[in-house]
């Protein structure tokens, strides 16, 4: 193996490996800031519901159209502008200045992240097509799910306590600039 097809796919398995943390990392920590969000933007106790569904039901209802737009369109592609939305909208979100404008925010989240789930998983498997790197790039990918919902719980708590509940909204936003910048140079079209 060359060196410039192992920075590749070094770069690709990174930028896997931010994006299913911040995916995950989102399913999480914004549950801890629910009581700060409700406080902060007036939401009622049935609203304040959809600030988990609305990025639910986009991200699961969209999982198999992104998937197709990814086959279709170009993995690399359909990353990138998964990665663009689900930045803006966590960006937006942190913004928010009525409940509504919160749950538009986490439902285009949602579309962001149906867009850039199955491109970014879908890279692992054309980047590593067997073999033990293949073995090795799916644990790092499964790892860092799992450390992403795990860590959402602490992240959340840790920034509602002592930052915002804004913030449990912009701690995407560095995760998708970086991982847009990593799949931007790194990642094979």
């Amino acid at each position: 193996m060359t060196i410039s097809v192992r920075t590749r796919t070094g770069s690709t398995l990174a930028t896997v490996a931010v994006v299913q943390f911040m995916v995950s990392l989102d399913l999480s920590v914004v549950n801890v800031g629910l009581p700060q969000i409700a406080a902060g933007l007036g939401f009622s106790a049935v609203g304040l519901t959809w600030v988990i569904h609305a990025y639910a039901l986009t991200f699961g209802g969209l999982l198999l159209l992104g998937g197709k737009a990814a086959d279709r369109y170009g993995r690399k592609q359909v990353l990138l502008l998964g990665l663009g939305l689900f930045g803006l909208a966590s960006l937006i979100g942190g913004f928010a200045q009525e409940p509504g404008h919160l749950i538009a925010a986490r439902a285009a989240q949602g579309i962001g992240a149906a867009a850039l789930a199955p491109a970014a998983l879908s890279l692992l498997a054309t980047t590593f097509p067997g073999g033990r790197e293949r073995v090795r790039a799916f644990g790092v990918w499964s790892a860092t799910n799992a450390a992403g919902g795990a860590l959402g719980v602490l992240i959340g708590g840790l920034l509602t306590e002592y930052a915002s509940w804004r913030w449990v909204m912009f701690v995407n936003v560095p995760m998708a600039a970086g991982a847009l910048a990593l799949a931007w140079r790194g990642v094979a079209a």
